[in-house]
């Protein structure tokens, strides 16, 4: 055996060594039942997944979204595509911390965005992951002589437009006051005894207490009677995020703020999910914030001028919390306790860490596939990958023998690397994907029909099997690489301009066929080398 034969099978046996290392975290993390698999959690099981093979949408299941931007929203002369731009960036930064695998998020058009996030089949997680513009803003609470003059600024009026109108049968409340002097007082004694909330002066501090079951009739009346313009300059009303315990009610909370901002979500830097910063509430989970410098250095000051001010956290015009400032506020860190289960802190670290969108936007149409589904599409999938490869392989078993022994040997390698690869790079495998492998494996049996039939005719001039084995390759080659250099070409283009689903068919095809130039030209030629080295051959079959 020359220099040339030994490099050839070490690399050769280099590779087949490096694609059973690729391919074991794919074959581990797939051979566990699938509900251990999706429930199982801790480092061990999450590297697992980072150095395996993924399924995409059509697969495994999951959510095909598509949004439009709310123009609307936008300061005047806004660019609307340029803001669509951003929104990608935003969205596509708040999946991929959010953990989902290989998740497609797209422009489409000047204003819609198409998002597929894969494995996702919680739809009103992926709503609030999407849908939140994550607006972050923390706003001073109107002193308590200024919220009370607001609010019976507000109730005069709601009175007045009320005149007349008959008593609200479904929460009971009057119709010619919504706030009488005896609900301010028992408001006075329910948030007196809240702890966010403090006495100044005589009167109180705080927010309005409305009872779950009215809280929303109340939001209606506000809105629709615009008490907005109504209201002082710089004065601003807003809800509770969610609903807050006073007493033995639970309820929503109606905050006075100042309308500008002191700081803003600009000036955080990081954000994560964190356990026992509210210390009436040691267990729950929260945010903590990180500022940057210009964030700590603003914290900072608005901390140190309002001392015994409550300070509103506000997200997407609903405060978070709203903590009395019992100092200055040094180091740039501040937290968003509330209400929040351990997933929603974690959804809301993330997109606070991706920014605040430009704009809202909303979903206009919605699909869920789900995992049914998914294993269906597998099963068939396999079942007619299969099918074709088998009835290849026993077209070249009996149509060129020996011959075809190796054609299926090189088309068993080509799969088993291509494979490999994708499991290397953390690829994903789709339906088109799949679609792929299927015309990769036409492709390999047509590079070995070549040269078979090239190493045929050169048996037919008479040539010895060596030199026809020989020259059959050397003259097949050209015409192989033609036509895999064109497809490479074509598959290039597919995945450069094209969307997720044609993408995996450019991914498995352009790897199928790097992996077929070495499998057909030169696994086939060095074990037709082996056998021609042993013993001098009288009859070739093929």
């Amino acid at each position: 055996m020359d220099k040339a034969f030994r490099w050839k099978l070490i690399i050769t046996l280099g590779m087949i060594a490096l694609s059973v290392w690729a391919l074991i975290p794919t074959f581990r993390l797939y051979s566990m039942p699938k509900e251990t698999r999706d429930t199982l959690t801790g480092p061990e099981i999450d590297k697992l997944r980072d150095r395996s093979m993924k399924l995409g949408l059509d697969l495994q299941g999951g959510m095909d979204l598509l949004l439009e931007l709310d123009r609307t929203a936008l300061p005047e002369g806004s660019d609307v595509s340029e803001a669509t731009d951003r929104v990608v960036e935003i969205l596509r930064n708040r999946v991929d911390q959010f953990g989902v695998a290989e998740p497609v998020v797209q422009k489409q058009g000047e204003d819609r965005i198409a998002v597929q996030l894969p494995g996702l089949l919680d739809p009103e997680r992926a709503r609030r992951l999407i849908g939140q513009t994550a607006l972050l803003e923390f706003k001073l609470v109107k002193t308590g002589d200024e919220m009370q003059r607001v609010v019976q600024m507000v109730d005069r009026h709601l009175a007045q437009r009320a005149a007349g109108m008959p008593a609200a049968p479904d929460t009971g409340l009057a119709a010619d006051t919504l706030l009488a002097a005896d609900t301010l007082a028992e408001m006075d004694t329910l948030l007196a005894e809240r702890p966010l909330s403090s006495r100044s002066g005589g009167s109180w501090q705080g927010g309005l207490f409305f009872p779950e079951e009215e809280w929303e009739t109340v939001d209606r009346m506000l809105r629709e009677s615009r008490v907005d313009s109504l209201l002082p300059g710089d004065t601003q009303l807003a809800w509770s995020k969610g609903p807050e315990r006073a007493g033995e009610q639970m309820g929503r909370i109606l905050y006075v703020l100042k309308g500008k901002p002191e700081l803003t979500g600009a000036g955080v830097s990081n954000a994560v999910r964190t356990i026992g910063e509210d210390p009436r509430h040691p267990g729950a989970a929260s945010v903590s914030l990180t500022l940057n410098n210009r964030g700590s250095a603003t914290f900072a000051r608005v901390t140190g001028d309002n001392v015994n001010r409550q300070l509103a956290i506000v997200l997407d015009g609903r405060v978070a919390s709203a903590p009395v400032i019992q100092d200055k506020i040094r180091g740039g860190r501040a937290s968003i306790t509330g209400s929040f289960s351990d997933q929603e802190a974690r959804d809301l670290s993330v997109v606070l860490r991706a920014g605040a969108l430009p704009a809202p936007v909303r979903i206009i149409e919605e699909r869920t596939v789900g995992p049914s589904l998914g294993r269906d599409s597998i099963r068939k999938g396999i079942k007619a990958g299969l099918a074709g490869t088998l009835a290849v392989m026993a077209f070249m078993l009996w149509y060129y023998k020996a011959a075809g022994f190796i054609a299926v040997l090189a088309l068993v390698l080509n799969i088993y690397f291509l494979f490999a690869v994708l499991a290397g790079m953390n690829g994903t495998l789709t339906l088109p994907g799949i679609a792929g492998i299927v015309l990769t494996v036409g492709m390999s049996v047509d590079s070995n029909v070549l040269i078979f039939e090239r190493i045929k005719e050169e048996l037919r001039n008479l040539k010895s099997i060596r030199a026809a084995i020989d020259s059959g390759y050397k003259r097949a080659f050209r015409t192989i690489l033609d036509a895999h250099v064109t497809v490479l070409i074509t598959g290039v283009v597919l995945y450069q301009f094209g969307t997720g689903p044609i993408r995996g068919f450019a991914v498995t095809l352009v790897i199928g066929l790097i992996a077929n130039m070495f499998t057909a030209v030169l696994v086939t030629r060095m074990i037709y080398d082996v056998i021609t080295h042993r013993r001098r051959l009288e009859k070739l079959s093929i």
